[in-house]
């Protein structure tokens, strides 16, 4: 990657699922917290517990799935998700029902 994309650096710690990270499950949802500026990566199975989340850096994650740079202008305060790997995300503000 030439530049880095994202206005956060590249270790900036975000929040993902053990289940993606352990290679069991995809990037489905994403959300960019206005509250605070975290990144939330979850599985299509559902939001994560507390107890599964697991904070990496987040150039280790665009490592594990590239196709996360596509959200690298994604606003604080919304969501994306997509319904299966590779899929084009679908953007909205965080009040979305999906959350």
């Amino acid at each position: 990657m030439a530049t880095w994309p994202f206005a956060d650096p590249p270790n900036v710690a975000v929040f993902v699922s053990q289940r993606i990270l352990e290679g069991e499950e995809w990037v489905y949802y994403v959300r960019h917290d206005d509250d605070d500026g975290a990144w939330l990566f979850h599985p299509k199975s559902g939001i994560t517990p507390e107890s599964e989340m697991r904070v990496v850096g987040l150039d280790a994650l665009v490592e594990l799935d590239p196709t996360i740079v596509a959200l690298a202008d994604l606003p604080l305060g919304w969501c994306a998700w997509r319904e299966e790997p590779g899929a084009e995300w679908v953007r909205a503000e965080t009040d979305n029902p999906r959350e």
